[in-house]
């Protein structure tokens, strides 16, 4: 563990040493894009990609992570971890403030923790699926106790993926309806001042931060402008220097990139690992027979979605795992997944499965619904709408607003077939598992089995794949995983995304994080 703790404190010398480096460049206003405009402000129960670009700067994590994968202190100074495995220890920052100047203190970590991402937050009782209890031994000490080791916990402490919160403005309270909701306290270089519906939301610097001299920014505000049109005449005329996660379509940033003034990158994704899909309601309406999910995954021309769509920007899909996860061995490619399609061998599948075409070559009627994040998707509705009526299924295309589309999916189960995208994030456990299992039916609960599908062999698989230490044990449990899910097919992965950050380059010190928009921009500065 000295090895650990050496590293952390070489990384916060680096961060400190910033400081001083760039305070003359201190002050000046951030306009970037939040596309489109988040359905709330709670990033302890809702992991909706709008709000993942304006929360991080207002909550943070026990750690942040570099985009070289090491872990940076940022509410926790250190962690020590017993031989075992089942017990890790954090030496919480002292001298850190909530906005409203309460002290924060190991109460609120054992609070966000226990009673919040392990109950309400979509992928927190994965996260933390093996933590039994923390103790507080003081107020700046949290020891959390695992019935059994779970590595890939450490990798889930960012102020995205568990943003601790306020105890003292939460306890006794409705989690999901409590007026933190949309009035958010944190501990991050910037306060929430308001929310200006339908225009923007307003950060302003956090005076009192624990890190003196940052951040060096006096506001940012996040702008919402559902054109995109609109959106990309922005970025040109410099009105708002930051977009993510393809705010700015794929079609004007291959233009824009060539300009002295905008730069484009793919990087700040690393820890993200995002993944395009389809998820079927496997319960009821046209797609319950795992067949007819099957033939559309064999239909689906991947290749074409990814160049004609996205610009070349993504990677085939090959199995229910990315195949980034190649790097532990536990990624395996299976059938049903052709690169660029094959018709004939859907059609095929249909018509074993007793799937007729009437006179019109029509074998079953769906509706589609579209996740609303952008003009990108709309056109991927349109291109699945084309390639599943090659096979004789007719869908109508539906998109709402972002509120409407998560209760549509997430709260009343009521869709048929939904494009949508997920994050597989570092390790399985914390961005897969939460598709498939069982356990991870939970009504209401965004970003997790809307499918509700159910396989209890599969839940086994999950369950013990999770913790398991032997290496070559854990890749053959999640084969065998990924055989089963290539055959049953509740979700349909389409292709890894990449997704592109276009910025005016004169916004320096926020391209470090490996969580990219989604990190704190305590360091960003304006040249």
């Amino acid at each position: 563990m000295k090895k650990m703790l050496s590293t952390l404190c070489v990384v916060a010398t680096m961060a400190f040493g910033a400081v001083a480096a760039y305070a003359q460049n201190s002050g000046g206003t951030l306009s970037f894009l939040v596309q489109p405009e988040p359905p709330t402000l709670a990033s302890y129960v809702s992991t909706s990609g709008p709000i993942g670009l304006v929360m991080p700067k207002v909550y943070e994590g026990l750690f942040d992570y570099a985009n070289d994968g090491s872990m940076v202190p940022i509410l926790a100074e250190s962690y020590d971890m017993s031989a075992d495995g089942k017990t890790v220890t954090f030496k919480l920052r002292k001298g850190v403030k909530w906005h409203d100047g309460k002290p924060f203190t190991s109460a609120d970590v054992q609070f966000t923790i226990m009673e919040v991402l392990k109950k309400v937050h979509p992928r927190g009782p994965n996260s933390f699926r093996e933590v039994e209890e923390i103790l507080t031994p003081d107020a700046h000490t949290a020891v959390f106790k695992l019935k059994k080791p779970a590595p890939y916990m450490m990798r889930s402490f960012s102020a995205y993926e568990s943003p601790i919160v306020p105890k003292h403005l939460l306890e006794g309270q409705d989690v999901k309806a409590a007026p933190l909701a949309n009035k958010p306290v944190g501990t991050g270089p910037f306060k929430f001042v308001e929310w200006k519906k339908g225009q923007y939301i307003r950060l302003d610097k956090n005076e009192n931060y624990w890190q003196e001299g940052l951040p060096y920014l006096d506001r940012i505000v996040g702008r919402f402008i559902p054109d995109a049109s609109t959106r990309t005449a922005a970025m040109e005329n410099g009105e708002v220097l930051y977009a993510a996660y393809n705010a700015i379509p794929n079609i004007d940033a291959v233009r824009l990139k060539d300009r002295d003034d905008i730069d484009v990158t793919t990087k700040g994704y690393s820890m993200i690992n995002p993944m395009a899909l389809i998820e079927f309601n496997t319960k009821e309406g046209a797609f319950v027979d795992p067949a007819i999910r099957r033939a559309i995954s064999t239909a689906i021309d991947r290749r074409f979605m990814i160049d004609t769509i996205f610009f070349g920007y993504g990677k085939p899909a090959t199995s229910a795992l990315s195949s980034n996860f190649s790097a532990t061995n536990l990624h395996a490619a299976m059938p049903n997944y052709p690169e660029k399609g094959d018709k004939d061998a859907a059609n095929a599948i249909l018509d074993k499965a007793g799937f007729k075409k009437d006179a019109n070559g029509v074998r079953m009627k769906a509706v589609l619904d579209i996740i609303p994040y952008g003009e990108d998707w709309r056109r991927a509705g349109e291109y699945l709408k084309q390639a599943m009526g090659d096979i004789g299924i007719e869908l109508e295309l539906r998109y709402e607003d972002v509120p409407t589309w998560l209760k549509r999916v997430y709260h009343n189960y009521d869709f048929e077939m939904n494009v949508n995208y997920f994050y597989q994030l570092p390790d399985p456990v914390l961005g897969v598992h939460r598709h498939y299992g069982t356990d991870q039916i939970r009504k209401g609960t965004h970003f997790v089995n809307s499918s509700r599908y159910s396989n209890p062999k599969l839940d086994a698989l999950l369950d013990s794949g999770a913790g398991e230490p032997d290496a070559a044990k854990r890749t053959a449990k999640y084969k065998e995983i990924q055989q089963i899910l290539a055959e049953d097919m509740p979700v349909v992965n389409l292709f890894e995304l990449e997704f592109l950050v276009v910025y005016n380059t004169k916004l320096k010190g926020v391209y470090d994080s490996a969580m990219g928009a989604y990190g704190s921009f305590r360091e960003g500065y304006l040249d």
